[in-house]
């Protein structure tokens, strides 16, 4: 099989590659990224003399560079990974998320439906349905996006089924809960906050620290992807979710324990706009193909905590730069004036 990853230099993009290397010996990939800030070819660097593994530079909007790959290398299946991420970004740059996820996701079904492509699969998010304050979303719930972000990320998920419902484009959605493992991009909450505390900084929290979110580790994720490539139902959504959850606050606690640290390093700060309050969902559609979580999640966080603290090489360049810092200045700023 051929498959085309795109955004396969971003954290859970390069964790999938090395996973579908390493349980398909037979596989060939192509990985086509375009290398923004998050997009970091060190993640696949164990992979550059791999006669099964390529990498393309290109955006997965621009129509060439797409069209170029699907003559060539004629992927058997795409999985969608690319896409800007963070909220706080998207509040700051709506554009660059509108350009990725809505664009970009036109102009790869675009390509699956004129070239026959067997499968395709959308790498989404929990956060298009917006908050729940009790029970579970289901795969058909309402759309409600609360940021820019989940917003373009709905856009995207939305011309999948269009594109299933009016062309029978072979396509799958996920909705995942928040990841976390190795290779994780320091903006994020989890890495976040360790490489904060592995250089003896506070970490910065969000309001009262009460928001709650369900994680899955890298490892669980990629093999969740893994069943729907193979088993998944042409034209259906799957939510991808442990039933794990932890406020913010107590997240922070358990990182802090881990690394031996003072709870007087949490510093709050002034709350995110429009913060969904909670995520959480029913997983049981993809569990019936026989998927279930195996990394518990102080077993995941712990692996993720001792990952950093080996792999200051791999994060202390991205760190210097991390627009969160900038972001909390601007906000620890804003909070100061208005005292």
């Amino acid at each position: 099989m051929k498959l085309l990853i795109t955004g396969g230099c971003g954290f859970m993009g390069s964790n999938f590659i090395r996973y579908a290397a390493a349980a398909y010996p037979t596989y060939e990939i192509c990985n086509l990224d375009a290398l923004t800030y998050a997009g970091n070819p060190e993640n696949l660097r164990d992979m550059e003399h791999n006669a099964r593994y390529m990498f393309v530079h290109g955006r997965i909007e621009d129509e060439e560079a797409v069209e170029k790959i699907f003559k060539e290398f004629k992927p058997d299946a795409v999985i969608n990974y690319a896409a800007e991420t963070h909220v706080d970004r998207s509040i700051m740059d709506p554009a660059a998320f509108l350009r990725t996820e809505v664009l970009g996701t036109y102009t790869l079904l675009e390509a699956v439906r004129r070239h026959g492509t067997a499968r395709y699969i959308q790498i989404s998010t929990d956060e298009v349905y917006g908050s729940i304050e009790h029970g579970t979303f289901s795969e058909d719930a309402p759309f409600l996006p609360n940021s820019p972000y989940s917003a373009a990320k709905a856009g995207g998920d939305h011309l999948c089924r269009a594109y299933w419902q009016t062309y029978h484009t072979p396509v799958i959605v996920t909705h995942s809960c928040n990841y976390y493992g190795p290779y994780h991009y320091p903006e994020k909450i989890i890495p976040l906050f360790i490489t904060n505390l592995l250089e003896e900084k506070n970490i910065p929290l969000y309001g009262d620290g009460t928001h709650v979110r369900e994680w899955i580790y890298t490892e669980d994720h990629c093999r969740a992807i893994d069943v729907l490539l193979h088993e998944g139902a042409i034209g259906e959504a799957y939510n991808i979710g442990t039933g794990y959850e932890i406020a913010n606050i107590d997240l922070a606690k358990n990182i802090l324990a881990l690394l031996g640290k003072n709870e007087k390093m949490i510093e709050p700060v002034l709350d995110r706009p429009g913060h969904d309050w909670r995520y959480a969902l029913n997983s049981s559609k993809l569990r019936s193909l026989g998927w279930k979580p195996r990394v518990s999640f102080d077993e995941g966080l712990s692996r993720t905590v001792e990952w950093f603290r080996t792999h200051e090489q791999w994060w202390k360049p991205l760190k210097s730069g991390t627009y969160l810092e900038y972001y909390h200045k601007q906000y620890t700023a804003r909070t100061s004036a208005e005292r």
